[in-house]
């Protein structure tokens, strides 16, 4: 079930990405950075559509680490990046390269090695107050640390360590909401009166803040690398660690599991520089490319009124 609820959470992140994309893209460029944007993305259906398709994301993410462990499903939700670039393929009708076809596949084959060679499953320990005290302090140290070294360098660098920032404040979030779906489970909604809820909110809304400074900051291919990277490691490591996750051990498996990882990783890499996907997931509305494409796909040539109203009857 955990495995599913994953791939359709990863599935529903790629349409997110789309669909908001979508609706920012053709913003005036005053708006860059500022309430305004948001103001007109609340008047386009486009953006509303992915808005709740994100919602859904959520609900999906959540309901997959109440039923799995971190350690199956912060990886399986890299798969955001090969379903966006199938999304472009065939709804778009974009061109893919060798990197996109090499990329998705190696992403697609690196994580399914790894879930068959590690074979992870959930703990059964339940966090104490300290151990939480300690995960969390040894994240928001490497946050802080990383946010400090954006303060010199390059704006790759900047937005590598931004986007490394938020990858991190990422795998939190996702313990929090595990921790959270188990107090659901547990007391209803009397979950309210614990933590969790409100851990979730703060990490969730700092994760968005620190992730749209590394698209800010400087190349996209850079910022959404370390993100595809880190955050599922770091949700390894916090899984096996905090919830005592398991995956299988010794040197034959290990190093196994490392190569797949790694074939993983060098996948998603391929994709997050892949110029495809970074006009998608870059801040330049002058590129009008998910917009302009869609009007030549569906025979809009004429202008923005067509597809607008196409949304508009959804």
């Amino acid at each position: 079930m955990a495995y599913v609820l994953a791939v359709l959470g990863a599935f529903a992140n790629a349409t997110t990405t789309i669909l908001q994309r979508m609706g920012v893209e053709t913003a005036p460029p005053e708006t860059t950075m500022r309430l305004s944007l948001l103001a007109y993305a609340l008047r386009r259906t486009v953006w509303l559509i992915g808005f709740a398709v994100m919602i859904g994301a959520f609900l999906l993410q959540a309901f997959a680490l109440h039923f799995g462990p971190l350690t199956v499903v912060q990886p399986i939700l890299t798969l955001e990046l090969p379903f966006l670039v199938a999304i472009l393929w065939l709804w778009f009708r974009q061109h893919m390269t060798w990197r996109e076809w090499v990329g998705a596949c190696s992403a697609a084959g690196g994580l399914a090695m790894f879930l068959v060679i590690a074979h992870p499953s959930g703990g059964t320990e339940r966090p104490s107050t300290g151990d939480w005290i300690l995960v969390v302090s040894v994240c928001a140290a490497a946050m802080v640390t990383t946010i400090l070294l954006t303060r010199t360098g390059s704006s790759a660098w900047k937005a590598a360590m931004f986007g490394t920032a938020a990858a991190v404040d990422f795998a939190l979030t996702a313990a929090f909401i595990k921790q959270m779906t188990d107090d659901i489970a547990a007391h209803g909604w009397g979950f309210l009166a614990h933590w969790s809820p409100y851990a979730v909110a703060v990490t969730g809304v700092l994760g968005l803040f620190l992730a749209q400074n590394a698209f800010h900051a400087g190349p996209v291919t850079a910022s959404q690398a370390t993100l595809v990277v880190v955050d599922p490691l770091t949700s390894v490591a916090i899984g096996i660690g905090l919830f005592g996750d398991t995956v299988r051990a010794g040197i034959g498996p290990v190093t196994l599991e490392v190569a797949s990882l790694a074939v993983m990783f060098a996948g998603v890499l391929s994709l997050a520089m892949s110029p495809l996907v970074a006009h998608v997931k870059s801040e330049d509305e002058d590129e009008h490319l998910l917009t302009r494409r869609w009007r030549e796909v569906h025979g809009d040539v004429d202008g923005g009124e067509g597809t607008e109203a196409a949304w508009g009857a959804c």
